[in-house]
């Protein structure tokens, strides 16, 4: 049995990000033959048992032909204009595809918002989980008519991440324009390859992104290769394909050697921790010593104040942070503060028996407790 085989064998349910160039014809406008083609797909896919949610782009550029732009718009409210014309574009296509085969389109807008906050986010799981039991496909946007730049995605690659993580997807295939990861750029003119399995995405992985957007795409290499830690990082699989390749989807699923497949961490991370690790945006950062920086990723321990060094940002208890390195200048873990800023000011460095003294009260002994962190 390959690697492929033995990671792709147990999957049961996958997350499909389709990009807007796979979706759109040279001239930018959206390709209903292909539209169709990636349908049929997709409802095999259902049909042979697997539950499928979709995330696509298209809305924007879509919308922005109809208005009869010549190229993507530089400010938000044409840019919103655009998506909520074409969004009605797009489902509508969707929906008439998957009538043919008995199903319906759902569709679901979401913004940063709806996972950042805790009840939201589980609100949106459970409707995806009850859209499952039905023969219908979820269909999920940026609901770019009302984001804006303090709560926007970036792009949907990382959207989908996102939501596979929401799901606890055991797999996201996003489809691109490209065969997967490339040696060298492939517009650099040399003999470039694709990569065909990566273990780990590590710096000189990242460094083989290459940064080339469509004029009606705004994601990358780039992008996909942050959506893909996001999703390893919880346990699951990642392959990033050429969403024009014939029967693309049912290639993978056989195991044929197509795309590039990032291989998941051994171990799933449980819900919460998800949320709280990957998700939810962090409100400020906290930077320790080695000596706490060992013993969070060695010996299994909460963040005491005796570790911290010095505190950027302005969260109270309960807000999702950064642990830094303070030598490093790098992310090792990220959880759920004890207290807020201007606490932490106050006890860093301390010793936890001090803490009463130094504020007049301790609730905890701890910053931030192990059962509320994730290492990165």
């Amino acid at each position: 049995m390959n690697i492929r085989e033995e990671i792709l064998s147990g999957v049961n349910k996958i997350v499909i990000k389709i990009g807007t160039r796979v979706l759109t014809n040279e001239d930018g406008f959206l390709d209903k033959h292909q539209i169709m083609e990636l349908s049929k797909q997709v409802i095999q896919l259902r049909a042979s048992g697997y539950s499928v949610v979709v995330v696509s782009s298209g809305s924007v550029g879509a919308g922005i032909r109809a208005l009869g732009f010549q190229k993507r718009p530089g400010n938000l409210p044409e840019l919103q204009a655009a998506a909520a014309i074409g969004q009605g574009k797009l489902i509508e296509i969707y929906n008439e595809c998957f009538k043919k085969h008995g199903y319906h389109a759902a569709q679901l807008l979401l913004t940063r918002q709806d996972f950042e906050d805790r009840q939201r986010y589980l609100n949106t799981c459970n409707t995806l989980h009850s859209l499952l039991n039905f023969k219908t496909i979820p269909i999920i946007n940026e609901n770019d008519t009302i984001s804006v730049e303090e709560i926007t995605f970036g792009d949907n690659d990382i959207l989908s991440a996102l939501v596979t993580n929401l799901l606890r997807a055991d797999l996201l295939i996003l489809l691109s324009s490209v065969d997967g990861l490339y040696t060298t750029p492939p517009t650099s003119g040399k003999s470039c390859s694709v990569l065909s399995v990566v273990d780990t995405i590590s710096d000189d992985i990242r460094k083989l992104a290459f940064k080339q957007k469509t004029r009606e795409g705004i994601g990358g290499m780039e992008s996909k290769l942050e959506a893909a830690g996001i999703a390893t990082g919880s346990g699951e699989a990642v392959i990033i394909a050429n969403g024009r390749q014939p029967d693309i989807l049912s290639k993978i699923m056989n195991y044929e050697n197509v795309g590039t497949l990032f291989i998941p961490n051994k171990k799933k991370i449980a819900s919460r921790k998800r949320w709280i690790g990957f998700i939810a945006r962090p409100k400020g950062k906290i930077y320790i010593d080695d000596g706490a920086l060992n013993a969070l990723l060695k010996k299994g321990k909460s963040l005491l104040p005796s570790g911290v060094v010095k505190v950027d940002g302005d969260f109270i208890k309960g807000d999702i942070v950064s642990i830094l390195n303070v030598n490093e200048n790098t992310e090792a873990a990220r959880g759920l503060m004890n207290y807020s800023t201007g606490e932490v000011q106050k006890i860093k460095g301390l010793r936890s028996s001090l803490i009463k003294k130094t504020l007049g009260y301790k609730p905890y002994d701890e910053i931030i407790h192990r059962d509320n962190m994730v290492l990165l």
